[in-house]
């Protein structure tokens, strides 16, 4: 076996919103079991305590810390970094996992629950990216990773305010990149495909919906939050400092398989 320490994150600092639970937790605890001590940020408060616990008696030593955070709060946010620098001295890497859901067809859909999406998804990153970016400029780098979708690239049904906010995600991380690049950070996506997590599960779990995701999944199966969490590990090391302004999908092959016959016939 080969040993490497190209994805070593040790002395790297986190800040990952909605890191209490689902795959903003699975990439917290990713971050932390390659060396890097991270701030978790999230609104339910007993959650974030119990998921501190959880994480750092996995890790054996006190690398995470939590606080309440709202990302569509700008002093929410601001109070966040803060805390970061305060116990710490310093800010690394920033993950922007906060978000929620909501299926309504797009004839019932008010303008105030579409703007609440791109609210937390979209301008939720984009407040706690301009935040964090100043303190990368001053420091010559940094590291945003944002989360997008799968529904930034195909549509599922009755999800048209989080496919349309995802899709804005996807921009927004093209043009942080372009414009930051000059400062040495660097910002990258990821898209999920179908992962169970508490906030989707009624959705898809034993249901015709969830059957027809997995037909036209050559994994033949949905995903798992910590398998998101090996690519945020890799965009955050250093062994993606080449690595700017990308979308990477991870999915089980849904993009891939398309119209043809590669579905999952065989389970």
């Amino acid at each position: 076996m080969v040993e490497t320490n190209m994805f070593d994150l040790t002395g790297k600092i986190a800040l990952i919103t909605g890191g209490a639970t689902g795959i903003g937790r699975a990439i917290a605890a990713g971050i932390m079991e390659h060396g890097a001590r991270v701030l978790i940020g999230s609104r339910r408060t007993e959650q974030i305590q119990r998921t501190v616990e959880e994480l750092n008696d996995q890790i054996g030593t006190e690398r995470a810390v939590g606080t309440q955070l709202d990302v569509t709060s700008e002093q929410s946010v601001a109070r966040a970094v803060s805390l970061v620098i305060e116990k710490f001295g310093r800010l690394d890497i920033l993950v922007n996992a906060a978000g929620i859901q909501l299926r309504k067809p797009l004839l019932e859909l008010t303008p105030d629950e579409f703007n609440h999406m791109f609210d937390v998804h979209v301008t939720g990153s984009l407040r706690c990216a301009q935040v964090a970016a100043k303190l990368f400029v001053a420091q010559r780098s940094g590291c945003i990773i944002n989360l997008a979708s799968l529904t930034a690239f195909v549509d599922n049904i009755e999800v048209g305010a989080y496919a349309a906010a995802k899709c804005a995600v996807v921009g927004l991380t093209r043009s942080c990149a372009n414009e930051w690049a000059k400062h040495g950070i660097r910002t990258n996506a990821i898209a999920p495909g179908v992962v169970v997590t508490d906030l989707n599960r009624k959705n898809i779990v034993n249901n015709d919906r969830g059957r027809r995701i997995l037909e036209r999944t050559p994994a033949a199966r949905f995903g798992k939050p910590e398998e998101i969490a090996g690519t945020a590990v890799y965009l955050a090391s250093d062994v993606a400092a080449f690595v700017n302004g990308e979308t990477i999908v991870v999915d089980g092959g849904f993009l891939a398989c398309g119209f043809g016959d590669s579905f999952a016939s065989w389970e």
